[in-house]
């Protein structure tokens, strides 16, 4: 095992009623949460009022330097 830089994602916690903004790709735009689940986010454009259910997606929560790579676990 040796120590790489790794990147680590985890599911952001959405709850109902947040408004977010996502800066790139095809979801881009702003959102306001309507509802989520373990699995899925429902999300409302405010501009066009077009409502989407989508899979959760992760964020980039931080990178760290020398991790152990692969994890076991």
């Amino acid at each position: 095992m040796s120590d790489e830089r790794v990147v680590f994602f985890r599911p952001f916690p959405f709850e109902a009623g947040q408004k977010i903004t996502i800066e790139e790709g095809p979801r881009r735009g702003d959102w306001q949460v309507l509802d989520c689940s373990e699995r899925k986010v429902k999300l409302r454009c405010p501009v066009t009022q077009r409502e989407v259910e989508w899979d959760r997606f992760c964020y980039v929560v931080e990178e760290r330097s020398h991790e152990p790579w692969p994890h076991r676990h």
